[in-house]
């Protein structure tokens, strides 16, 4: 028999026909490609054929295992939270509250925790864009020493219902139609409106979804939220009421609505590009980890049901104590392996914290363990590398199920066993001290299908949360919830939605009346009359951006003969600021600037919208403007940023393509080459004050 070439030498000839044009170098033997059972492949380009031109042979095994996994790529999406973006991190807790609870991850200051962190849009499917009006989730799996805690929720401290069981409707009424399977990731339709207007206890929830909160500017700058109440509990087994809360370091900042709609046809994946880009770079997004603490005494003196969904606690009542941080420093490196695989549970909790009995919390419970053994197909997803626990050893006496990848070893697979006294490993035993324990809560009742009296008040919080809104985010709210209603044929269910809005605030529903050109209703008869609670105006989003260029984007339009130092003047100064710079130019291959050098761009103008930017900078020269005022795409760049309250920063030369977009003077409109700050501080916010000249409100 002939031996064999060696493996690092062979060459195998790509010739015409078999499939081809290049020469490959065999792979060595730790880099050769194999089949799932590690038999090597000789030929990855071709099956295996009955003659060049013959039918495929059944016998090809090596084209049966490749074809049937790709078959099986795709596992059952998420039915909500199925468009996720994710990161790896750390937390850090940085002051104990070994006073309320004896979890490790919450008593020992200093110690650094990995997390692995998702955000996601609820309603639409995992195909869908970034940027709908939507909740979006964030769930948060800490690897701790005693096992994993997820803290999965949303940037909505509140909910759409009270109780689990509404659940699955209120996923239908948003979800697409079902007689027409569209709008897809909207919630601007007939069915979530008829469902929403028939419960009252949805109104809280519809203010905060019709605020600039469901819009975001970047998953960066998004709050999240525990939404329901848990329980802390300490060494003596005494429990604390506990909120969690996640603060952005970069602030809560949002997109315009037309801003976001124009986002989603320039870039579907705005945020999922927006987070990976600033982890590759370096630019770690951070959170402050907050926790507001009650004893039964102080949820008892609140006019209010704490263990509501529908509730919020205002900061001034109760203020959040900031006890940690969580940084996000390494992008999944596998989006399905990872993002898609990974499986958060509010069962997944330390000993010392616990739940309470909210009804919404109690059917969660319930329902994401059920959820993953669809999605992922096995008891067993726990093993997956993302799901596993890291912090600790998992170990139990569960065995077996489809695709169990661990190896036990012994005879013990049930408990109590005695093995141990003949020598044998026994397994594992329980830990009535150190293991998880539930706060001894009395039950004994009637067993009924009943809200609670206390559930009942529906429209207090939504009046203190629209109260507590500046104007123009108040005018944005009103908008929302005219445009949404206007995609709505039933009359009789936008009727039903406004009369609930007189209970509100008569101001608001006028003003949503007026805009759909519609006669006001009475006002929806209800439970509890509402009361006027004290504004809180840590519910704003408007006037509180950091004073900082950190984590926002400046996109600078150029052309042939710009000037190259007004270029790099405001590209160094944003930058110097924490700023991401990117050059838009006609086209992709750059400009030769007035001295002569080439400036590569970033983006081309037709691709590279100035929606995807924080502010612009227009550098042209007399001739490029001149061109560019013949391209509509240009135009559109200069209209958008003047409509969506973008600071305008532009050369001399670059006027004329501003008085042809319609832009005004006002203080966010700054002539380049002046004091740096000039263009820098309009730059890190946005000219609020300039809404009323570029769109009518409602």
């Amino acid at each position: 028999m002939a031996s064999s070439p060696k493996s690092d030498t062979k060459k195998i000839d790509a010739k015409p026909g078999n499939g081809g044009e290049l020469h490959q170098t065999a792979s060595t033997p730790d880099t050769r490609i194999t089949t799932n059972h590690g038999t090597p492949v000789s030929d990855n380009q071709n099956s295996l054929k009955a003659g060049t031109r013959g039918p495929t042979l059944l016998e090809d095994f090596v084209l049966r295992e490749k074809i049937q996994h790709f078959d099986h790529e795709r596992i059952p999406e998420r039915i909500v939270h199925a468009r996720g973006s994710a990161a790896h991190g750390f937390f850090e807790l940085t002051e104990s509250l070994a006073e309320f609870s004896r979890a490790k991850i919450l008593t020992e200051v200093g110690v650094k925790t990995e997390v692995f962190t998702r955000f996601s849009t609820v309603a639409g499917g995992a195909g869908s864009v970034d940027t709908p009006r939507d909740v979006r989730g964030f769930a948060v799996k800490f690897y701790t020493k005693e096992g994993n805690w997820d803290l999965v929720g949303n940037n909505i401290p509140v909910f759409f219902i009270q109780d689990a069981i509404k659940f699955p409707d209120l996923i239908h009424a948003v979800k697409m139609e079902a007689d027409r399977g569209y709008p897809q990731a909207a919630s601007a339709h007939d069915t979530f409106w008829d469902f929403v207007g028939l419960m009252p206890e949805s109104t809280h929830m519809i203010m905060w979804a019709m605020s600039d909160r469901t819009i975001p500017r970047s998953l960066r700058m998004i709050e999240g939220f525990g939404v329901n109440t848990f329980r802390l509990l300490n060494d003596d087994d005494e429990p604390t009421f506990v909120k969690f809360h996640w603060r952005p370091k970069l602030g809560t900042q949002s997109t315009c609505w037309d801003e976001a709609v124009k986002i989603a046809g320039a870039d579907p994946d705005y945020h999922r590009r927006d987070l990976f880009e600033a982890i590759e770079k370096g630019d770690f997004p951070e959170w402050e980890f907050g926790v507001q603490l009650l004893s039964q005494k102080e949820a008892d003196a609140l006019p209010f049901d704490i263990l509501d969904a529908t509730k919020v606690i205002p900061e001034e009542l109760v203020p959040i104590r900031v006890i940690g941080r969580m940084v996000l420093n390494r992008n999944p490196d596998n989006f399905f392996a990872e993002t898609e695989q990974s499986a958060f549970l509010p069962t997944n909790m330390p000993p010392g914290i616990d739940v309470s009995e909210d009804p919404l919390l109690q059917g969660r419970l319930f329902s994401y363990q059920d959820t993953q053994l669809s999605r992922l197909g096995t008891v067993n997803f726990h093993q997956l590398p993302i799901n596993r626990a890291k912090g600790c050893p998992f170990q139990n006496f569960q065995r077996d199920g489809q695709m169990q990848t661990q190896v036990f070893k012994g005879r013990a697979n049930y408990e109590p066993n005695s093995l141990a006294q003949a020598g044998e490993d026994g397994g594992p035993r329980e830990d009535p001290t150190g293991g998880f324990r539930t706060t001894a809560v009395p039950v004994e009742a009637q067993k009924v299908r009943l809200r609670s009296e206390s559930f009942a008040d529906h429209y207090s919080h939504a009046r203190l949360f629209f109260r507590s809104q500046s104007e123009i985010e108040q005018a944005h709210l009103a908008s929302a919830l005219v445009f949404e209603l206007s995609k709505v044929s039933l009359e009789h269910v936008r009727n039903r939605v406004m009369a609930n809005l007189l209970n509100v605030d008569e101001t608001l529903a006028q003003r949503v009346a007026e805009g759909l050109a519609m006669k006001l209703p009475k006002a929806a008869d209800a439970a509890v009359e509402a009361i006027d609670m004290e504004p809180s105006p840590a519910l704003r989003i408007v006037g509180k951006y950091p004073e900082t260029l950190k984590g926002r984007s400046v996109g600078i339009l150029v052309s042939d003969g710009a000037d190259g130092a007004l270029v790099t003047a405001v590209k160094s100064s944003v930058e110097g600021e924490g700023g991401t710079v990117k050059i838009v130019a006609p086209k992709i291959g750059g400009v030769k600037l007035k001295d002569g050098k080439l400036l590569k761009a970033d983006g081309q103008l037709a691709g590279t919208p100035s929606v995807i930017f924080d502010a612009v900078a227009i550098i042209l020269s007399e001739e490029g403007c001149a061109m560019l005022m013949k391209e509509g795409a240009a135009i559109d760049f200069t209209k958008d940023a003047f409509a969506h309250l973008k600071a305008i920063g532009y050369s001399p030369e670059a006027k004329p393509l501003l008085d042809k977009a319609g832009v005004e003077p006002d203080d966010g409109i700054v002539a380049l080459g002046k004091a740096k700050d000039a263009f820098l501080a309009p730059a890190r916010t946005r000219q609020w004050a300039r809404e009323p000249s570029v769109r009518i409100l409602a």
